[in-house]
């Protein structure tokens, strides 16, 4: 998305440097095992904040499930992506697709940036990146990284609790009422972003052909 990049160019020129090096090491490493075109996307349920429970077999039986991973609501690359994607949310609700972000951040974070936004779609807490292990986009925050983001007031600890340190990257999947993937996006690069008109584009082909 030129937008995140744009964005990018405006932070100090350190602050650039670990992500770009945390990036090639993520794109080389961690992005090959994620979860492809092809692959079953696994049955999840997690909590709404809005004291629900989503259940995404109940979700992906009715059309299309579309899962955005962001960093949270403290990530403005992350804000402005979920931002994008709402502008195709009634593309992709009037063809009879789902559309769901799941985050790291505890409960409230999550209702914060929801509403925050004005997103349509539901933000779901994944404490501990236990359903981004099982979607492959997980990864060790390293120590470098979290540092850096203290210098910005981001204290990971305070916001996901005594977990494992554990984020997940950039990532954006459709599957279809089958649970098969049919569109998979993951980047080390928290610049490099699903384009929401090819996800929405998705979603109509698909309900189109059924």
């Amino acid at each position: 998305m030129p937008r995140l990049r744009e964005m990018m160019q405006t932070r100090p020129d350190w602050y650039r440097t670990i992500l770009a090096e945390l990036a090639s090491r993520l794109d080389s490493a961690a992005v090959p095992g994620a979860l492809g075109v092809g692959d079953m996307m696994p049955d999840f349920v997690l909590p709404d904040g809005e004291d629900d429970l989503v259940f995404s077999a109940d979700l992906r039986a009715r059309g299309p499930l579309v899962v955005c991973f962001v960093r949270g609501g403290w990530c403005p690359f992350c804000t402005t992506t979920l931002s994008a994607m709402d502008q195709v949310l009634q593309r992709v609700t009037d063809s009879g697709g789902t559309m769901l972000a799941l985050t790291p951040d505890a409960l409230g974070y999550g209702v914060d940036m929801r509403t925050r936004l004005g997103l349509g779609f539901k933000v779901l807490s994944d404490v501990d990146c236990g359903i981004a292990l099982q979607f492959g986009t997980a990864y060790r925050v390293p120590e470098a990284y979290r540092e850096a983001l203290l210098t910005f007031g981001i204290d990971l600890h305070g916001r996901h609790g005594d977990g494992p340190g554990l984020l997940p990257m950039p990532a954006a999947f459709v599957c279809d009422r089958a649970g098969i993937i049919r569109f998979a996006h993951v980047s080390g690069d928290i610049t490099e972003r699903a384009e929401p008109g090819v996800i929405a584009a998705l979603v109509e082909a698909i309900c189109a052909s059924t």
